[in-house]
């Protein structure tokens, strides 16, 4: 797939491809995931353009997973995401909700069953009983979203890696706001350091780009980097 176009972000220029409030009341189910809270810088060239705030809390058995992004690019309008994935414990989507507002708002929705990812998009203004509806199919339930400007979706792809096996490993992938299906692929990059500090390593290839992530001993996302774009996403 063309992952560098699909992941450009809408207008922005630069590469961009949730409670603890209640966690004492709804008991995390086993699985990949882990409780986390927490805040994104973004920067392109060294120079800070937007930021995004994220949870992974469990609920009703499975675990739902949001972010939300702002994005000030130095050219271009700027733009605003958000992003609510629900997973079975095992990493499976179950559903997901996005919605964007540049010049235009978009949401959408998107139902996962049995490989079959089925997306019903609104545009504001458009008929509301007349949305835009597409049926995407993959050959296996176990599909990674990787969505435009919504980095908190890189942890949970950490996650769905299975450390314990390592090497490279293939993952589905669907980008839903470019209606992109597509496979990157995964694998562990060891020690890496950063700024003074040491991470965990992980990279993730598609046909034309390379993007790092950096984790700490517990697999949290806490620092991505795209060189050819020159991107930077930094947790505060």
């Amino acid at each position: 797939m063309n992952f560098k176009a699909a992941c450009s972000g809408l207008s922005v220029g630069i590469f961009v491809c949730a409670a603890f409030s209640f966690a004492a009341q709804k008991k995390a189910a086993p699985g990949v995931f882990i409780q986390d809270k927490g805040k994104f810088t973004i920067k392109l060239a060294g120079q800070i353009v937007g930021h995004e705030e994220f949870e992974i809390t469990p609920a009703e058995g499975g675990w739902v997973a949001k972010g939300a992004s702002d994005i000030k690019p130095p050219q271009g309008a700027p733009s605003k995401v958000t992003g609510s994935l629900t997973l079975q414990s095992d990493g499976t989507p179950i559903s997901y909700d996005w919605t964007t507002q540049t010049d235009k708002t978009m949401n959408a929705h998107v139902l996962f069953a049995n490989g079959v990812a089925k997306i019903s998009i609104q545009v504001k203004g458009a008929d509301p009983l007349h949305p835009f509806e597409q049926d995407l199919s993959f050959n296996t339930p176990r599909i990674a979203i990787l969505d435009n400007n919504l980095y908190y979706q890189y942890g949970i792809l950490a996650r769905l890696y299975d450390w314990s096996k390592g090497g490279e490993q293939d993952f589905p992938v669907l980008i839903p706001q470019e209606l992109t299906p597509g496979t990157v692929k995964v694998a562990s990059t060891g020690s890496a350091k950063a700024d003074g500090k040491t991470y965990e390593g992980l990279k993730v290839d598609s046909s034309d780009l390379e993007i790092q992530l950096l984790l700490d001993n517990n697999h949290r996302l806490m620092r991505m980097e795209v060189p050819e774009s020159k991107v930077s996403v930094i947790r505060e």
